[in-house]
């Protein structure tokens, strides 16, 4: 894509959110869109959120699990950034007007303690940048239409990311636990209005969520950029995400170590 493309799709994206409507398939207009292309259009999108005063909070990682990145023909995961407006409280309310398609996901988040940087960083210095780890949700949303119904085309991994990696809140719990805990077997049963629609565990996120921090991080380096102390890192979605209409509450139970719930205006 050139840089007049990569400009205008970044601005047909941010319009797109403001005005709460999906536009086009960007990969169907573009043919030739990389995912080098489609981050660019990311950063051109972070760059008009930002100078709308928006404050970069951290960063998320998708399309973790083994089922997605089969669904999709990737083999790597993807990434968006976090702002300050995203983040909603545990146990609050969404106003009906801020999501076109909001859909749920179940993560763990990490709050670093310590900037981050490096190619070849490893489990270990992620646990030692750590503050701590704590259930969460995040919301999706996107601005790109799913499927083309003239022509049938279905929106890619690059429209995703395009799109902030379809980034749209999240909602932390209130447990805090050591960098250091088995996130492996950190799980949640999550229900939409009081029925269960979906279990999991965090060894659903590329067998252990640290490695998508790790993975994180390298792929920022390549950019000379890294993880900043207060950040907050959303580390992958064990669990398919789950449709929130209009009304809908969604809690996600952690066991002992608390619950995590947002309703739907």
């Amino acid at each position: 894509m050139t840089p007049e493309q990569i400009s205008a799709a970044a601005q047909s994206l941010f319009a797109a959110e403001q005005e709460r409507r999906q536009i086009g398939i960007l990969s169907e207009s573009h043919p030739q869109m990389t995912l080098a292309d489609a981050y660019a259009v990311q950063d051109a999108l972070v760059v008009l959120k930002q100078a709308t005063a928006r404050r970069q909070i951290g960063w998320k990682i998708g399309l973790t699990s083994r089922a997605m990145q089969q669904a999709l023909q990737i083999e790597t995961p993807d990434s968006g950034v976090l702002f300050d407006d995203m983040l909603f409280p545990n146990g609050g309310a969404i106003p009906p007007d801020r999501f076109i398609e909001p859909r749920i996901e179940a993560e763990i988040a990490f709050v670093m303690k310590s900037p981050l940087q490096g190619a070849q960083i490893t489990r270990e210095d992620v646990i030692a940048a750590t503050d701590y780890v704590c259930p969460a949700l995040e919301i999706l949303d996107t601005r790109v239409i799913r499927q083309n119904p003239e022509t049938g085309a279905r929106r890619l991994v690059q429209d995703t990311i395009a799109d902030n990696a379809a980034n749209a809140g999240l909602v932390l719990g209130d447990t805090h636990l050591p960098p250091d805990h088995d996130m492996r077997w950190l799980g949640a049963i999550v229900s939409r209005d009081g029925v269960v629609e979906e279990t999991g565990l965090g060894a659903g996120v590329l067998n252990d969520p640290v490695t998508g921090i790790v993975w994180l991080v390298q792929r920022l380096a390549e950019l000379g950029q890294g993880l900043e102390a207060g950040q907050v890192v959303l580390s992958g979605s064990f669990i398919r995400p789950i449709e929130c209409k209009s009304g809908t509450v969604i809690n996600a139970s952690f066991g002992k170590y608390g619950n995590v719930e947002i309703q739907f205006g």
